[in-house]
C-alpha cells in the first residue's frame, strides 16, 4: 500500500509500505476513507519535533473495516468508523475513567513500528477500546465526512479545552489561537452555552469562521496589547474561561493574563517552551486555575457525534482544502505557509 512517510524537515514523501495485517486477535485492519494533516504534524515537518527518518505520520482518520481479529466483538467487515488520535485498550483503570490517553497499553498513530493515519490502510490495536462506529451511509456523504473526521482530534481537543476551562452557560470565554483547534474551541464554547466568546487571531478568513462558529468579538493584537484589548472588552475583569490552543510561551502568558480572577485556563496547545509563560505567583494571587493536556478524544466522541450527525455543529468547516494522497506533500507546504488552515485527504 501507499502511505505518507517523513524523512526529515520539509521532507514528506508518499511511499510503498507493507500492507497492514492482523497481528493480535483484538486488531482490525481499516481501509482509510478520509484523513488529514494536523497542526501538530507541522512541528515534525519543521524539524522542531524529532522523527526517525522513514517514520510514518498522521493520526486523524476515518476508515472502513476490512478485516477483524477473532476477539473483536464490536466491529465487522464493512463498518465505517472514526479513530481517535490514540489507541487504547478500553479496559484499564484510566480508560474506564475516561482518560484513554494514559492507557498503559495505548499508543499514538505513526509512532515507530505503527501505521500512520495518512495512508491507504491502518492496523488498529485494541479495536473495541479505540474505534467508534459511524452510520454506514455517512461514507458517501461528502458534506458530513469532514465533520466526522474532525472528531478524531480537533473538535474533541477544542471541546477538551472548553471543559477544562469550565465553560458554562452565560460565561465570557476567550480563545487564544485561530488554528483548527482554536476554532473548534470557539464552536465547543458556543455549544456549551457561553454568553460571550472572544477569539484572539489575526487571519481574516479564520476569524470570519470563528464568528460563524459563535465568536462575538475578535482581538487581532498579540502580547500585552491583546491582554489590554480583552480587559477593555470585559470591563477590566477578563474572561471566566480561557482556551489556550497554541502551546507557546507567549500564548500561555496571554491566556493566564486574560483570565478573570477565579477563572480557569484550559490548555490544549502542544507545549513548546516548557512551563515558561506560566506565572504561578500571578495565578495564586488571583485564584486562576490551569487544567487541560492531551485530549481524551475517545471519551468525547460519543457525546459530540450526535450533534455532528444532526448538523447542530459543523466542525468540518475548518477544512479549507482537500487533496488526494499524492497531494499530501503540497498540503504540508500549504499549512506551513498558512495558505491553508487544515487539509483533508480523500482516498
Amino acid at each position: 500500500m501507499r502511505a505518507t512517510v517523513i524523512h526529515g524537515p520539509n521532507d514528506i514523501r508518499i511511499e510503498e509500505v507493507p500492507d497492514p495485517v492482523i497481528q493480535h486477535p483484538t486488531d482490525v485492519v481499516l481501509r482509510v476513507v478520509n484523513a488529514c494533516i494536523c497542526g501538530s504534524d507541522l512541528w515534525a515537518y519543521r524539524g522542531v519535533a524529532h522523527r526517525v527518518a522513514g517514520q510514518r505520520i498522521g493520526h486523524e482518520f476515518l476508515g472502513v473495516v476490512e478485516e477483524a481479529g477473532a476477539e473483536v466483538r464490536g466491529f465487522v467487515k464493512g463498518d465505517l468508523v472514526v479513530a481517535p488520535f490514540v489507541w487504547s485498550d478500553g479496559t484499564c483503570d484510566f480508560c474506564l475513567e475516561g482518560l484513554q490517553t494514559s492507557c498503559p497499553h495505548g499508543g499514538f498513530w505513526g509512532q515507530v513500528g505503527s501505521d500512520g493515519g495518512q495512508g491507504e490502510a491502518v492496523r488498529v490495536p485494541f479495536a473495541d477500546g479505540t474505534l467508534v462506529k459511524l452510520p454506514k451511509e455517512a461514507a458517501g456523504d461528502e458534506k458530513l465526512l469532514p465533520g466526522l473526521l474532525a472528531l478524531s482530534d480537533v473538535m474533541s481537543t477544542g471541546h477538551h479545552a472548553a471543559v477544562s476551562a469550565r465553560v458554562r452557560p452565560g460565561a465570557t470565554v476567550a480563545v487564544v489561537g485561530d488554528g483548527a483547534v482554536g476554532l473548534c474551541g470557539v464552536l465547543a464554547a458556543h455549544r456549551l452555552g457561553a454568553g460571550r466568546i472572544i477569539a484572539l487571531g489575526r487571519h481574516t478568513a479564520r476569524t470570519e469562521l470563528a464568528r460563524r462558529f459563535g465568536a462575538t468579538d475578535v482581538v487581532a493584537e498579540r502580547g500585552e496589547a491583546a491582554v489590554e484589548a480583552v480587559k477593555e472588552l470585559t470591563g477590566g475583569q477578563g474572561a471566566h474561561a480561557v482556551l489556550e490552543a497554541v502551546g507557546t510561551e507567549e500564548s500561555m502568558r496571554t491566556a493566564v493574563s486574560i483570565a478573570r480572577d477565579g477563572g480557569a485556563v484550559g490548555y490544549v496547545g502542544v507545549p513548546h517552551g516548557g512551563s515558561a509563560g506560566v506565572d504561578i505567583g500571578q495565578m495564586f494571587g488571583r485564584n486562576v486555575s490551569l487544567n487541560g493536556g492531551v485530549a481524551p478524544a475517545r471519551a468525547y466522541i460519543p457525546e459530540l457525534l450526535p450533534d455532528v450527525l444532526s448538523g447542530a455543529i459543523e466542525p468540518g468547516l475548518v477544512f479549507d482544502r482537500t487533496v488526494g494522497l499524492d497531494g499530501v506533500p503540497d498540503g504540508y507546504r500549504a499549512m506551513d505557509d498558512r495558505s491553508a488552515l487544515k487539509v483533508r485527504i480523500a482516498f
